[in-house]
C-alpha cells in the first residue's frame, strides 16, 4: 500500500458567523459573487488540525498542566456543560431569514455532530412569537370535541400514564428553503440545519383518545393548538394520531427544553415541524380539517401554474453529506471518510448511494448500527481523494422505494417559486486546492 493511499486526509472546519447582515442580504438579493471570498477571509482565522513534528510530539513528550494539578471537585457544575474548547460549535441565526428573532430560526450544527442524537442545546429552533418558559403546574392539556367525555389534564396526570420513548427526527418544512432558485448559503448548518433527531418520552396519544372515549364512527381529525402567544396549530389526520403520535414531556432523558415547547409538545413523526405543537394546551377531535391559516396559506408548495399543494406535510426522503461539505478545506490528498445524514419521513432509510463525480457514478455507502423508522441514519463510504476536482453527493432511498431527486428533476415537478419540502439532492464542489463549496449542477 503506497503512503498517500495509506495515509489518512485531514479536514479543516468550516468557518463560523462569518457573514453580516449586510452580506447575507445580498445573498437574498441574489448576489453571490462574494460568497468565495467571504469564505476564504473567514477561513484563514480557522488553524488546521495540528500535524505531527518529525522531532516528536510535545504534547506527548512534555508534561502537561491537566497532568500536574487537581481537577476540579465533583458536581463544580451542577448541570454538565461542553468542554469551553468545543464553544464554536453552537446554533446560529441565519440574520436574513426574519428581521425578528422571535420569529425565526437558529440553526442546528450538523457538520459537527456525530452519529444520529442532537444534544438538546443544539436542537434547532423555530418560533413564530418567541419561546417561553412555561410553568408545569399551571399548564393544562384540554382534550375536547368528538369524545364521550371532555377532560382537561395536568402534568402530574400525564406522567401517571404509561409512557414510551422513541427516536425520530424533526425537520422544518422550510429546510433547505434559500435553495430553491440557487446556491445561497455557504454551509450545511444553514442549508440543511433546521434538522435535529431526539429521543422523545410521553404518552401515546391514542391512549388519551380512549381515555376520553373518542368518537371513531365520526372522528376523522385532530386539531393540536400551542399555549404561547402564537397559539400555533395544525390538522393532523386520525390515523396518524392513532400510530405513532406522542404527547411528549421528554427528550433525550430529560424534559423538554423551553425552547423545544416545556413543558409539553406533539411528536408527529415523519411530519413536518409545524404539526409538532409546542406547549400544547388542547387537542379537539372533529370530522373535518379545521383549514388554518398556516396550513392553508402558509407551509404550501407553491407550483409553477400558481396553484398550490395544500397538506403535503410528510417529510420524504432526503440526505446529505456533511463531511467534507461547504466551508471545510481538504488540506491532505489521502484517504478521506465521507460521511453524512439520511433521513424520510415514510419510514426507514433502506440505502444511501454517493457520487463523487457529480451524479455519473454511485457507490452504496455503509449505514450505521442504529436504521430506525422516522429517524436520522449515518452513512459512510470511503473516499480516495487524489487531489483532483469532485462533486460530492448523497441520495437516499427509503423503505417505500422512493427515490431522492436531483435538483433539475424537482424544478421539473415543482418549479424554482416554491419555499417548503426542498429534498433534492445537495451537491458539494471540491477544487483542487481542496476548498469545499456549495453549488448546483444541471
Amino acid at each position: 500500500m503506497s503512503e498517500q493511499t495509506d495515509r489518512r486526509g485531514r479536514i479543516r472546519p468550516a468557518p463560523e458567523n462569518f457573514l453580516s447582515r449586510a452580506q447575507i442580504a445580498e445573498v437574498s438579493a441574489g448576489r453571490r459573487d462574494f460568497l468565495r471570498k467571504a469564505m476564504l477571509a473567514a477561513s484563514a482565522g480557522v488553524a488546521a488540525p495540528a500535524a505531527l513534528a518529525a522531532s516528536g510530539d510535545p504534547a506527548i513528550l512534555d508534561k502537561q498542566v491537566w497532568g500536574t494539578t487537581l481537577g476540579k471537585p465533583v458536581a463544580s457544575d451542577a448541570y454538565g456543560l461542553p468542554s469551553k474548547y468545543e464553544a464554536n460549535l453552537v446554533r446560529r441565526e441565519s440574520p436574513g431569514l426574519a428581521s425578528v428573532g422571535g420569529a425565526s430560526v437558529a440553526f442546528t450544527p450538523l457538520q459537527g455532530l456525530f452519529g444520529i442524537i442532537t444534544p438538546s442545546g443544539l436542537h434547532f429552533e423555530r418560533h413564530h412569537q418567541g419561546w417561553q418558559d412555561v410553568d408545569p403546574a399551571k399548564h393544562r392539556l384540554m382534550i375536547n370535541g368528538l369524545v364521550k367525555t371532555p377532560k382537561v389534564y395536568t402534568m402530574d396526570d400525564l406522567l401517571r400514564f404509561p409512557s414510551v420513548s422513541r427516536i425520530h427526527f424533526l425537520e422544518c418544512g422550510a429546510n433547505s428553503a434559500m435553495e430553491w432558485a440557487n446556491t445561497a448559503v455557504p454551509t450545511v448548518q444553514y442549508t440543511h440545519g433546521m434538522l435535529s433527531c431526539s429521543e422523545w418520552t410521553g404518552v401515546p396519544l391514542k391512549v388519551l383518545l380512549d381515555d376520553c372515549g373518542i368518537d371513531l364512527k365520526q372522528a376523522k381529525f385532530i386539531y393540536a393548538e400551542g399555549a404561547d402567544g402564537s397559539h400555533q396549530n395544525r390538522t393532523i389526520p386520525l390515523e396518524w394520531a392513532l400510530d405513532d403520535v406522542i404527547v411528549a414531556y421528554g427528550q433525550n432523558g430529560e424534559m423538554l427544553r423551553p425552547q423545544q415547547g416545556y413543558p409539553l409538545r406533539l411528536v408527529v413523526p415523519g411530519a413536518q415541524g409545524v404539526s409538532w405543537i409546542k406547549y400544547l394546551r388542547r387537542i379537539e377531535v372533529g370530522d373535518q380539517r379545521w383549514n388554518t391559516k398556516d396550513e392553508t396559506l402558509h407551509y404550501a408548495d407553491l407550483m409553477p401554474d400558481g396553484t398550490t399543494r395544500q397538506y403535503t406535510s410528510v417529510q420524504e426522503a432526503k440526505s446529505v453529506i456533511t463531511s467534507p461539505s461547504g466551508g471545510q478545506v481538504m488540506l491532505d490528498r489521502g484517504m478521506h471518510t465521507i460521511s453524512g445524514l439520511a433521513w424520510s419521513g415514510r419510514g426507514r432509510i433502506k440505502r444511501v448511494d454517493v457520487s463523487t463525480d457529480g451524479g455519473r457514478n454511485w457507490q452504496t455507502a455503509s449505514l450505521g448500527s442504529l436504521v430506525l423508522d422516522k429517524a436520522l441514519t449515518r452513512f459512510q463510504l470511503p473516499w480516495q481523494w487524489d487531489g483532483g476536482p469532485a462533486v460530492l453527493q448523497s441520495r437516499a432511498i427509503d423503505e417505500t422505494g422512493y427515490v431522492q431527486p436531483q435538483m433539475r428533476q424537482l424544478r421539473e415537478v415543482r418549479g424554482t417559486r416554491s419555499v417548503y419540502h426542498n429534498n433534492a439532492i445537495q451537491s458539494w464542489k471540491v477544487t483542487e486546492t481542496g476548498e469545499v463549496f456549495n453549488v448546483q449542477i444541471a
